[in-house]
Parts: C-alpha cells; structure tokens; sequence
C-alpha cells in the first residue's frame, strides 16, 4: 500500500528542484518567499556558481510597487538584501525555505534568471 500523499513534502521537493543552475545556460532557479500584507519580496533564495553555494537572502530595501500593468511581478522586488544564510545542497536551503514561509506566513514566487540578470 503506498503512503498517504505528504503535501510538506510534495512542497520540499518543488523548492529543492526549483533551486538549479545550469551552467551551460548560464540559468539558475530563484525562489521568493512574498509577504501578501506588505506585497514584497522577504526572502530570496538561488545558487551563488561563485561561492558554490546556495544562499538565502533576507530583503531589506525594495524598489517602488508598480502595480503590474505590465502583467509581470505583482509584488514589489527586493533590491538589496543581508545574507540570511548558506546551504550546501539544495534540500537544506528548500528546508530553510518551508520553515521561514510556515513561520511568517509568506508566499512562494519562482523565477528564472541569467548570468546578465544576476550581476
């Protein structure tokens, strides 16, 4: 009999895959964890090919809240932030991630970036 479906779990597993890179692209997964009250990012979170590491950034300054006429980001981007932590695989930062959303209730975005985009 196979095992009742783990929505925790489920969720880990869309985080861990969510946080690539891919080299040869130059692209690389970037997850935010999105506070609805405030409508911003809080928390950032991708592999730093640099540092070989994965990284958790939290938000400390934002740019202006366009209210997304343009149909891209409906939430306002972080432009700076402090590290929050690193992880040495992708399961640990995805951990890092599940327990920072349940905790402050706050909401996952998904994007892809390339290496013009991260610098």
């Amino acid at each position: 009999m196979a095992a009742p479906f783990n929505v925790e779990q489920f969720a880990l597993q869309l985080l861990t895959e969510s946080l690539f890179y891919d080299e040869e692209y130059g692209a690389l997964g970037n997850v935010s964890l999105i506070d609805k009250e405030s409508v911003r990012e809080r928390y950032l979170a991708s592999y730093d090919p640099d540092r070989d590491t994965f990284l958790i950034e939290e938000a400390v300054e934002w740019e202006e809240l366009d209210a997304d006429e343009d149909g891209e980001v409906d939430y306002a981007l972080a432009v700076d932030g402090e590290e929050h932590g690193t992880y040495g695989t992708p399961e640990e930062a995805a951990e890092v991630l599940m327990a920072l959303a349940r905790d402050k209730n706050l909401a996952p975005s998904f994007m892809i970036l390339f290496d013009e985009e991260t610098g």
